[in-house]
């Protein structure tokens, strides 16, 4: 009679084992703990203790007519390059608050994160530098998710906003199921299976990022499949800088709480629908873009201009030649913030 007892007691410690030696992340390597990495970059810390790294750029911010906050994407930090004419800055008077989102670069992780946190981040980072009231922000690709926290939980604090190639979650209530379908099936069959397993059994994301049967996530182990002709063209160009050849610090705390986590909120279930959003600016007080480029393979463009169409309050941009990077190129960059700023229209986007 006990024997089945045993054999129970034997799965659940096998279950257990299997989980923390497989399916349990490792716990990440703080930045400024003993054996971490080096704090060099100023960080403020948040109300709930942890520690968010920044960096400032542009014109100081006692001086600038514009104050704008970039929140960086997939696999990046800070240190993003925003290529805008250095006469544009100047003219306009930009100032740029960059910060490594929790677990990138010299952030602490935020084990609790979610689109919510991120937006909130966003606000105590806002106001612990005192760069006013009100603020834009600008999120490039993965960074376009916390933009949407802004827009739904701040949008009281925000002067304008910009979604750069944002991404997508096709499991948005509102995106008709056979368009979803269709915009899923256009990319890679890894990241499909990536993007599936990081919404539906999220507890094995970790592992199937890791395990060596099946190729992980495209855009993370950078596929070139998942890049445009152009695309190609600029990454060779940005790749040669010498500012770029460095050691990429986005995953030096773990690529859990960095990669890993970003995957899970993404594609995750969020806690609002952004089609269900409503305007921020009733009285044109300030404006939402939306740019996309139609040949961006990771992204689908219809799902972008489907969004657009839910929204008609969010100016939507389209680079009929342009990929995922296509902001890396500085004319680019300045029509984003010239359209965001000054409410100029590109006239071939």
């Amino acid at each position: 009679m006990r024997f089945p007892g045993i054999l129970l007691a034997l799965l659940i410690i096998s279950l257990a084992w299997g989980y923390h030696a497989i399916l349990r992340p490792p716990p990440p390597t703080l930045c400024g703990s003993q054996n971490g990495p080096p704090v060099r970059s100023p960080r403020i810390r948040l109300r709930d203790g942890r520690y968010l790294a920044y960096k400032e750029a542009g014109v100081p911010k006692e001086k600038a007519k514009f104050k704008l906050i970039v929140v960086h994407g997939l696999d990046a930090t800070k240190d993003i390059l925003i290529p805008a004419s250095q006469k544009l800055v100047e003219d306009l008077g930009i100032y740029f608050l960059q910060f490594d989102r929790p677990g990138y670069g010299e952030s602490d992780p935020n084990p609790k994160r979610s689109v919510r946190s991120d937006a909130m981040d966003i606000e105590e980072l806002a106001d612990q530098l005192e760069i006013g009231s009100k603020f834009y922000v600008m999120g490039v690709s993965m960074g376009g998710h916390p933009v949407w926290g802004c827009l739904n939980y701040i949008p009281h604090r925000l002067a304008g906003a910009a979604l750069v190639v944002p991404v997508i979650n096709y499991w948005w209530p509102s995106f008709p199921t056979e368009l979803a379908k269709e915009g899923f099936g256009k990319i890679l069959a890894q990241e499909q299976r990536a993007l599936w397993v990081a919404h539906h059994i999220p507890f094995l994301f970790h592992w199937w990022m890791t395990q060596k049967w099946f190729p992980a996530s495209a855009s993370a182990t950078m596929h070139p499949d998942i890049f445009s002709k152009q695309d190609k063209e600029i990454f060779q160009k940005i790749m040669a800088m010498p500012m770029l050849t460095t050691e990429n610090k986005a995953r030096q705390q773990g690529e859990y709480e960095s990669i890993h986590r970003d995957y899970l909120i993404a594609f995750g279930t969020w806690e609002f629908d952004p089609m269900n959003i409503t305007n921020p600016f009733p009285n044109n007080e300030g404006s939402v873009h939306l740019w996309q480029g139609r040949e961006d393979r990771m992204i689908p463009a219809e799902l972008q201009r489907y969004i657009s169409k839910k929204l008609p309050w969010i100016r939507y941009h389209e680079n009929s030649k342009g990929g995922h990077l296509f902001m890396l190129i500085e004319e680019w960059t300045d029509k984003i913030l010239k359209a965001l700023f000054l409410g100029e229209e590109p006239s071939d986007a």
